[in-house]
């Protein structure tokens, strides 16, 4: 198994990609809130939330990421520096980047915003995953209940949560449209396509073995290629 979230092997590279892969992620999410045409399942979410909260949208999306992670624990997942990092970095990033970005405009430049966006996001999705630092607090929930629950499938397990968020976010005012599908459509071969030019090369090693008093730790795996988070 890879040393996921290990930094004794490329450092420098991967610290460098993981950072850019979450900017461009935040800038990504800003490009596509700005457009109107539409938001992926967790972003409608988060953006419903936002209205009826006051808070900003990247707080939302910190706050909960942060209540995702919490998850974790009772999966005994192991979060990687990704992961922290994910939490932190791309709600900041989405509101800097709303602060600077207007909205509005005609169609044409609302559709271009959403294409970039849809875009940047999958090669966001790429060099993140491609760093091998963990995996956003979100894929991690969905990895980590399928490995403690054998024979579920994590697409199914997936497609279930991201459902209910959507719902739960269009009940709440956030943006469904377009967007949503193209998104839904795309976002998966547009990982796939950029992953392999953005994969870190690592070593294997050993897996590790069962922690003190018996329990073993499940280590989230990287992704199942779907979004970062």
């Amino acid at each position: 198994m890879a040393p996921i979230g290990n930094l004794r092997q490329r450092p420098a590279r991967r610290l460098t990609q993981l950072y850019a892969g979450l900017v461009l992620y935040g800038v990504s999410m800003a490009l596509m809130i700005r457009s109107g045409l539409g938001l992926d399942p967790w972003d409608v979410f988060h953006q419903g939330l936002s209205r009826h909260t006051g808070l900003s949208f990247g707080t939302v999306t910190i706050a909960v990421g942060a209540l995702v992670l919490l998850l974790w624990i009772p999966l005994r997942q192991r979060p990687g520096l990704g992961t922290v990092s994910n939490v932190l970095v791309i709600g900041l990033v989405v509101d800097a980047t709303l602060a600077l970005l207007p909205g509005g405009g005609p169609l044409a430049a609302r559709a271009a915003l959403l294409v970039a966006g849809i875009v940047a996001n999958g090669a966001a999705t790429a060099l993140y995953l491609g760093a091998r630092l963990g995996p956003g607090p979100r894929d991690g929930l969905m990895t980590g209940y399928v490995a403690r629950r054998p024979g579920r499938s994590v697409r199914l397990v997936r497609t279930v949560i991201e459902i209910t968020v959507l719902i739960l976010g269009w009940l709440l005012g956030g943006t469904v449209g377009v967007g949503t599908v193209a998104y839904a459509l795309t976002i998966g071969p547009l990982a796939q396509f950029f992953l392999p030019v953005f994969m870190v090369d690592l070593p294997p090693r050993e897996p590790a073995g069962p922690e003190p008093g018996g329990h073993n730790v499940v280590e989230a795996p990287a992704t199942d290629c779907g979004q970062p988070r």
